[in-house]
């Protein structure tokens, strides 16, 4: 009995190979003037399209990054596949970025697998250094419509309403201040370290 549980646990530290973070706060909202510019990059997606994030200016941008073997980025691709849906015609994108070192092979049979329907490139190390080094997956920025990270980087899983919060006040311009927010001290998630 006591092998069998020692077993389950270590089957599910190997399974998510996370490490808790404290994620930062809906109310760590940078106000406008102290937003700095979301590094561009320039990557290809599935097709061998070339995507740059500068392309999406206008928009609200989800920048997510994750890979496969990510336990808790599976657990957000449904909210971003709902998130893009739903806030689509109101000038709305994800973009994942995969970290997958074993590139589209890997990659592409999880996307159909998974029916995401949003826009995934495939990531490399100098995209990584652009965005701090990414120690972590899942880690995601919002992004404004002037191409500026609004809020604090999210390092782990974080909650969807979290994510719907920070992506409803970018739409609407609604105040900060009538943002719904959750504590920092409940607001911990679970990260994969980066391979």
């Amino acid at each position: 009995m006591r092998k069998s549980l020692v077993l389950a646990v270590f089957a599910l530290v190997c399974l998510f190979s996370c490490t808790s973070q404290q994620s930062v706060a809906t109310s760590g909202v940078k106000h406008s003037a102290n937003r700095t510019l979301a590094a561009d990059f320039t990557l290809k997606d599935e097709n061998g399209a070339v995507a740059k994030l500068s392309d999406y200016r206008g928009k609200v941008v989800l920048l997510n990054f994750w890979a496969t073997w990510c336990g808790p980025c599976g657990v957000e691709i449904p909210w971003f596949t709902d998130f893009e849906q739903k806030y689509k015609s109101q000038g709305f994108a994800v973009l994942g970025v995969s970290m997958d070192e074993d590139g589209w092979p890997a990659i592409k049979p999880f996307v159909a697998e998974r029916k995401i329907n949003y826009r995934v490139l495939l990531g490399n190390d100098s995209v990584a250094q652009l965005y701090g080094g990414l120690d972590s997956l899942p880690t995601s920025f919002v992004i404004d419509r002037e191409g500026k990270v609004a809020f604090p980087p999210h390092i782990g899983l974080i909650s969807k309403n979290e994510y719907a919060n920070e992506i409803q006040c970018l739409l609407g311009d609604q105040p900060v201040t009538s943002l719904p927010v959750e504590s920092a001290s409940t607001s911990a998630g679970a990260a994969c370290p980066a391979k």
